[in-house]
């Protein structure tokens, strides 16, 4: 048989076998790879590489040495899930480089890392002042985690104790101009909503490039043709104004009859709905 032949042969046959291994290691390995998984990787490639150019005649040698390269991994990750040990020696393990806002320069040099690499890992994720940093982590991977000091953090709702609604993550119903019901599905609409939907906005389908709906049922439509400008829904902030008015009626009700009783009610409607529009408001303004 021809070389050539050969050759073509094992590259295909070892194409698939290495789909196959790196189908089920890519479900171990993070995107970002630890020194282990790169010189892992890289005995893996030069491996296939020599068995495709016949250095390594037997193709089946070749191959088993490819499988125990694959399949040794993924055993050492199963065991580096029961041992802490085994998990530190692959993987490696985080370093403190600053603590209580001090840099530890003792950390910093076991990882060859010098005072201007931090500074750059730092301004890399914009921060460009150390006094604001209270704690630091170079990680196995070489990336570094930072916490800033309390004073410095972005503030959130929760600091401010402003409630607000939970969000999950939007499902995409349409994609290329073409309807994914599963999506649809999983949130309980279907065509003929979403049939209302684009005929609101004016548009076809055949012209939504992405259509995404929120947790709130909203529909966020990307369109082919971007001169096109879409209304935007403001279908709870209507509700909200709505609501308001109800509960501003109530109480001019209750200031203007001289009736204890009527008072009495219209005065407990308005703060019931008063108390409603409170927990409302996180989710219809938001």
């Amino acid at each position: 048989m021809k070389i050539w032949i050969i050759i073509l042969l094992k590259s295909t046959v070892l194409f698939f076998v290495t789909l196959f291994f790196i189908t089920i290691m890519g479900k171990k390995y993070p995107r970002r790879i630890t020194p282990f998984n790169f010189i892992n990787y890289s005995v893996i490639a030069v491996l296939i590489a020599l068995t495709c150019i016949n250095v390594i005649y037997n193709w089946v040698i070749g191959i088993l040495a490819i499988a125990v390269w694959m399949l040794l991994p993924l055993i050492l990750e199963y065991a580096s899930m029961k041992s802490k040990f085994i998990s530190n020696l692959l993987k490696g393990k985080g370093i403190v480089v600053v603590k209580e806002g001090k840099v530890m320069e003792e950390n910093l040099s076991k990882i060859g890392c010098s005072g201007e690499d931090l500074l750059r890992e730092l301004r890399s994720k914009n921060i460009f002042n150390l006094a604001d940093v209270e704690f630091a982590m170079m990680e196995s991977t070489g990336d570094i985690n930072i916490l800033m000091k309390s004073d410095k953090r972005p503030l959130t709702p929760n600091d401010l104790q402003i409630e607000v609604c939970q969000e999950g993550a939007p499902q995409t119903v349409i994609l290329d101009g073409n309807i994914i019901n599963e999506s649809l599905s999983n949130l309980g609409l279907n065509q003929g909503w979403l049939d209302v939907q684009l005929e609101s906005k004016g548009v076809s389908l055949d012209n939504v490039f992405i259509g995404q709906v929120n947790s709130k049922g909203e529909l966020y439509i990307d369109l082919f043709d971007d001169l096109i400008q879409t209304p935007q829904s403001n279908v709870r902030k209507i509700l909200y104004a709505n609501l308001e008015k109800a509960q501003a009626n109530l109480m001019s009700f209750a200031l203007e009859t001289e009736d204890k009783k009527v008072k009495d009610m219209y005065k407990k409607d308005s703060d019931i709905l008063k108390n409603v529009l409170i927990k409302l408001k996180p989710y219809l303004l938001k």
